[in-house]
Formats: C-alpha cells, sequence, structure tokens
C-alpha cells in the first residue's frame, strides 16, 4: 500500500510540477522572442500548484517531513513522546479528514454553480473533489501512523531512523 501511495502520490505531483516548469519556459519564450505569452498561463500554474502541494501532502506525512520543533525530544521520556505523537497524530487525521469533507463539500457546490476560472473558463470542482481525496487520504496516512513508535530525528535532517 505504501508504494501504490508513492507512485500515484509521486507521479501526480512530480508530473503537475514538470507542467509548471514546462509552462513556464515556453510561457517565458514566448513573451521574449513572440512578444506574446500563453493566454491564461497564470491560472494553469496557479492550478497545477494546487496538484502539487495536495498531491505531495500524503507523502509528506508517510515520511515525517514537516516542519516539526523537537529541541526537546532529547530531554522527554519515551512515554511522553509517544503519547505526543498520538496526540499529534489524532488531531492531525481529525483536522484533515475533516477539511476533506468540507473541500469534497464545496466541489459539489462549485459543481453545481458551475464555477470556473476566470479568463480560461476551466471547472473548480475537480480540483476541490481531488483537494477533498488528497486531504482525506493524508489523514488515514496520520491514522495509520498512531500505531508506530514516535522516530528519533537525525540533527538536520527531517528524516527518522
Amino acid at each position: 500500500m505504501k508504494k501504490l501511495l508513492e507512485l500515484l502520490c509521486g507521479l501526480l505531483s512530480g508530473t503537475a510540477l514538470f507542467g509548471i516548469m514546462a509552462l513556464t519556459f515556453f510561457d517565458v519564450l514566448g513573451r521574449k522572442f513572440l512578444s506574446n505569452s500563453i493566454p491564461g498561463s497564470l491560472e494553469i500554474t496557479e492550478l497545477l500548484m494546487v496538484v502539487v502541494i495536495f498531491g505531495a501532502l500524503p507523502l509528506v506525512s508517510e515520511r515525517g517531513e514537516h516542519v516539526e520543533f523537537d529541541s526537546l525530544d532529547p530531554y522527554l521520556p519515551r512515554w511522553l513522546r509517544r503519547a505526543q505523537a498520538f496526540l499529534v497524530h489524532l488531531l492531525c487525521a481529525a483536522m484533515l479528514l475533516g477539511l476533506g469533507w468540507l473541500m469534497w463539500r464545496s466541489g459539489g457546490q462549485f459543481l453545481e454553480s458551475g464555477e470556473t476560472t476566470a479568463q480560461l473558463k476551466i471547472l473548480k470542482a475537480p480540483f476541490l473533489y481531488g483537494m477533498g481525496v488528497l486531504c482525506a487520504v493524508t489523514g488515514v496516512v496520520h491514522l495509520l501512523l498512531i500505531a508506530q513508535p514516535p522516530a528519533d530525528s537525525v540533527e538536520g535532517k527531517g528524516v527518522a531512523l
């Protein structure tokens, strides 16, 4: 399951990031040599940024690469670090699952009203649905992380041993 999550989310985020890079490259070329930029490139970049951020969110959580304050961890007893990790993962899961539900609901409202982007008239609902699903997946990742003991961090890196 972990491999599938890494493959799908990595492919989604990586493809969107490559799309932003290619779009920016061709947009700059068009402005420099043709005095004309790609119409709607800002809107497309914004939508692709949503895909990059929300597509990577489950991976960041699964790998424990969030920014964290762990200066006191060496001084805390193991049982307190376990309790802290349990509470943090539980709160993150609740917030992300709730946020996923709200985004899914907003996607339905946007679909009903036909909400689109200003220039290219791209429907916003599919992006909100995707954000909702990816938030919910990240919430489930945090629920699964509750069962794991807190890892000891390596100084200067956000990775666990």
